[in-house]
């Protein structure tokens, strides 16, 4: 019985961290693209560095995060929050239009994130 407990205790665990390594994940896409812009078309030497690291740390980090989840969820859930994340950004630090509009389809974004999340299948 108690081996049967142990085993669960450590899958959700399992499962959380994750779902933990998916949003890290999803941030770093965040700095991958802001990166991507910065860089010119790759003419700008830093900030295209900076996109090759974060690019292939995000997707070292999801991969580490599709060992335990479906990978229909986790890459949602990835891309909702490096689409997101990326919105915000530009709207707080790049001066991109931050109309109701935009902000309201945001809201949607989150609430579909939170909903794969929540409907992951494990």
């Amino acid at each position: 019985m108690l081996e049967g407990m142990s085993a669960l205790t450590s899958a959700t665990k399992g499962r959380r961290m994750a779902w933990l390594f998916v949003v890290v994940a999803g941030l770093l896409e965040v700095g991958f693209a802001i990166s991507m812009k910065e860089s010119n078309g790759f003419s700008r030497l830093v900030p295209t560095a900076l996109f090759v690291l974060f690019a292939i740390l995000s997707l070292a980090v999801l991969n580490l995060g599709l060992r335990d989840l479906p990978v229909g969820s986790a890459y949602a859930v990835w891309t909702g929050i490096g689409a997101t994340g990326t919105l915000i950004v530009g709207m707080l630090f790049l001066h991109e239009p931050a109309t109701a509009l935009r902000i309201g389809f945001v809201a949607l974004i989150i609430f579909g994130v939170i909903g794969l999340q929540l409907a992951g299948g494990h």
